[in-house]
């Protein structure tokens, strides 16, 4: 499967949809859910174009890697919801039989409740 540069992730980034942005910078875009299933979703999207998890892992920079994971922990904390607090959910679903229904590997993360 290749990249669909025409996924509505994709469109985010180049600034084609709107968002409630949440967090950004250099690897990583992050923004409130349109349709939260939790108190907090939050979307947590790498800006490099990658499918799934697996995609990422064996595609994207180390640096990338490094800094998509740095970027996750920064958001819990901004929100309040790290394990210092009540802790959150951190969820990826990958492929058509994982539930996956975005072609643009991205993190849910969910708390609050």
């Amino acid at each position: 499967m290749s990249y669909d540069k025409n996924n509505i992730f994709a469109k985010i980034l180049r600034g084609e949809l709107p968002c409630k942005k949440v967090y950004e910078n250099e690897y990583v875009f992050s923004f409130h859910d349109i349709y939260p299933q939790k108190k907090i979703h939050i979307l947590v999207i790498p800006k490099g174009e990658y499918i799934d998890f697996d995609d990422f892992i064996n595609k994207a920079l180390d640096k990338e890697i490094l800094e998509f994971n740095r970027a996750v922990i920064y958001i819990v904390k901004m929100l309040k919801i790290s394990n210092q607090e009540n802790g959150y959910r951190l969820l990826s679903n990958i492929g058509k039989d994982g539930g996956q229904e975005v072609s643009h590997f991205h993190y849910h993360i969910f708390g609050g409740e």
